[in-house]
């Protein structure tokens, strides 16, 4: 049994302690935006906060989360989209296929929260996540115009 606080609310879950977070997120809570992508944290489409930190959710196995850390998924992020940098990725039409995207928003979101006037430079080293559809200037801008939306 594990209890976690997902987006502000407590979920008691019954699942081995090393189930990767994203699983129990995913299947026992039922929040499907943050994605399976490559299982080995590299593409970073699972990428959640835990406690304000971004983390790859699929190599975060349950038993190292504790009750009292706040975990917060696409869904917690917003409750209508009305995000700076969600409505700053609809207006640059970053997504292509859009898979990765929701874990690109929580990286953008992590890096805006500790760096309110990222560089390019800064960015590129924060965004680690992987796009196959390869819209990185698109994801650049759009955390640039979030910035200014956040200022």
């Amino acid at each position: 049994m594990a209890r976690l606080n997902i987006n502000g609310k407590v979920h008691d879950v019954q699942v081995e302690d090393g189930t990767p977070l994203l699983w129990v997120i995913r299947e026992q809570v039922g929040l499907t935006g943050t994605k399976y992508g490559c299982g080995v944290a590299q593409c970073g489409a699972c990428s959640v906060h835990i406690n304000g930190e971004v983390r790859r959710s699929c190599m975060t196995p349950v038993s190292s989360v504790k009750a009292e850390d706040r975990i917060v998924t696409i869904e917690g992020l917003s409750p209508n989209s009305s995000n700076p940098i969600q409505k700053a990725w609809l207006e640059h039409d970053v997504p292509q296929c859009g898979y990765c995207q929701s874990g690109q928003i929580m990286a953008a979101s992590a890096l805006l929260a500790k760096n309110k006037n990222p560089s390019d430079k800064d960015i590129d080293t924060a965004m680690t996540n992987i796009c196959r559809c390869g819209t990185y200037q698109r994801i650049r801008a759009a955390i640039h115009t979030a910035a200014k939306a956040k200022a």
